[in-house]
């Protein structure tokens, strides 16, 4: 029986010619990520062990990104322990305010990851980089302390799920409506510990940004890491974001899959997720009259370059409705520099929102637009868990940026062809 992609990489690491489904194996890391929360965590961690350097100085990112700019002392304490980690340790890749972004919108744009790689982080959303061909997952603050000192880390190598994804999608579709949909079809864990992998010639019709938000997004399934092929596409990102050497593994005619499912994403309608499950979905087309407080969009899920553009075309010579908080996050530095250079920054201050500095902040309801009781809000976040963004009596409805955009301007969940567009 052949692998998947995913057992190819973890082969490659591992030093074995072939894995299995359920084998543990032990796997050398190209990556290890922490952030504000986590890092301080497995930094103490470290103390434990009788080894207490790190194992490689270019091989450990730290993005201080959940609660910066710093929100209260507790989260400043929580910075200057990665700083000073950071600077102990001589740490290559410590990304912080006025270089820093969101991590897992940073990493791939400073090409600290590309295909072929095993990366941990301690953030669940860790999985967000297959989709550069790369296998990437989430882990515990302990099992990043580990990693940190050894270059290593112990997997159960995952059985796979194989999405076929043809058609193009249409106007206002984008990658997570796409995602959503999936969540929707195979529920919040219908892919618990498994590899999603997404093939088909649809690929050709997403964008670099289309696939990151549903590689995003595979933690919403239960999948322990979302995959993607490695095409032109990604070939062309790698080559502008990174000099370091990739490798192309593709699955083989026989891996075995434990379903396969065939999505036509020319059939995908823009989808949001209600209160308060990602799985929660329903197309644009049938929600009735749901009234909102606030809007998001950012995040590692929608943050990019793409998101932004096509909030801003919705946006173009509208205004924001009245009552309603429209908060807009560039995910790095360099979106927020690239989008104000093509004028988006314009567009969304014209409208009425308002532009933060790159943070997770709203999307944990840590800080920067946290919700009240009884309040909604419309996110371009990637979950809407109970008390997700602020109050346990608040609601969170995820949506894509062009139907977070359009439903600023009317206060209400809208999509953009409401607008006329």
């Amino acid at each position: 029986m052949g692998m998947t992609m995913t057992q190819k990489i973890l082969a490659a690491h591992t030093g074995l010619d072939y894995v299995r489904a359920g084998q543990l194996i032990e796997a050398n890391l190209d990556l290890v990520l922490g952030n504000d929360v986590t890092a301080p965590v497995a930094i103490k961690e470290m103390d434990k062990f009788h080894k207490k350097q790190i194992f490689d100085k270019d091989k450990i990112a730290l993005v201080p990104d959940h609660f910066t700019p710093n929100k209260d002392i507790k989260s400043a304490e929580n910075c200057k322990c990665m700083r000073e980690f950071a600077m102990d340790n001589d740490i290559t890749n410590y990304f912080e305010i006025g270089e820093m972004g969101i991590e897992h919108a940073l990493l791939p744009e400073k090409g600290l990851v590309v295909a072929g790689d095993v990366v941990i982080g301690a953030d669940s959303h860790t999985c967000t980089y297959g989709a550069l061909g790369a296998f990437s997952t989430g882990v515990g603050s302990t099992d990043m302390a580990a990693g940190m000192a050894t270059g290593q880390a112990w997997f159960r190598v995952p059985s796979a799920l194989r999405f076929i994804l043809t058609g193009k999608p249409s106007k206002w579709v984008s990658g997570k409506d796409i995602i959503l949909h999936i969540i929707g079809m195979i529920g919040v864990d219908g892919a618990r510990y498994q590899s999603m992998e997404f093939v088909g010639d649809g690929i050709a019709n997403l964008t670099m940004d289309d696939r990151f938000t549903i590689a995003n997004m595979a933690i919403e399934a239960g999948a322990k890491n979302g995959i993607f092929p490695v095409d032109e596409i990604t070939i062309n990102y790698m080559k502008e974001h990174s000099t370091k050497p990739y490798a192309i593994y593709e699955a083989d005619k026989d891996a075995e899959y434990e379903k396969t499912y065939e999505i036509d994403l020319s059939k995908i309608k823009p989808t949001v997720a209600f209160p308060h499950l990602p799985e929660n979905t329903h197309t644009i087309d049938n929600i009735g009259d749901i009234g909102i407080d606030q809007v998001v969009i950012g995040s590692c899920t929608n943050g990019r370059l793409d998101d932004l553009r096509m909030a801003a075309k919705v946006l173009e010579g509208r205004k924001v409705a009245k009552g309603i908080r429209a908060i807009i996050f560039p995910a790095t530095q360099k979106i927020y520099l690239q989008a104000l250079e093509e004028g988006l920054i314009s567009t969304f201050i014209k409208a009425g929102a308002v532009v933060s500095t790159p943070t997770c902040g709203p999307c944990l309801g840590g800080h920067m637009g946290v919700l009240a009781a009884g309040e909604r809000a419309v996110s371009t976040t990637n979950r809407n868990f109970v008390g997700r963004m602020g109050h346990v009596d608040s609601e969170v409805y995820l949506a894509s940026p062009a139907v977070a955009a359009a439903s600023a301007v009317t206060g209400k969940i809208s999509g953009p062809e409401e607008l006329g567009l």
